[in-house]
């Protein structure tokens, strides 16, 4: 991972926590792909994608989760949820960060797609 990468998962991580969150795991692995953030918001476990951009020459980071992108992060949940006991409700997040002139501006997009 590149340096604004992890710095953008450092302050979804800590914006996260600030809203109440629980961070369960930081970049979730399998064979189907990777999750940046699985969290717990109440009940709910949230699948959450950030995309971090130093500015905005290659358009909003939230613009870089593809359909394709997409499929992975459900193959990536589907694995999670079946190493549970019980199915808990679960929804898919974006973190769009923007860090210009150090200034952050994060947007939060919840339920930004469906499973």
């Amino acid at each position: 991972m590149n340096t604004l990468g992890k710095e953008g998962e450092d302050r979804a991580v800590a914006f996260l926590k600030k809203k109440g969150y629980r961070i369960l795991e930081k970049n979730y692995r399998t064979v189907f792909g990777e999750i940046d953030i699985i969290a717990k918001d109440g009940d709910v476990v949230v699948f959450i994608e950030v995309k971090t951009r130093a500015d905005g020459a290659f358009g909003y980071p939230f613009e870089a989760v593809t359909e394709r992108k997409r499929e992975k992060i459900r193959k990536v949940a589907l694995s999670f949820l079946k190493k549970l006991k019980r199915e808990p409700p679960a929804r898919f997040d974006v973190l769009s960060i923007r860090l210009e002139g150090g200034e952050k501006k994060i947007e939060h997009i919840r339920d930004a797609f469906e499973a």
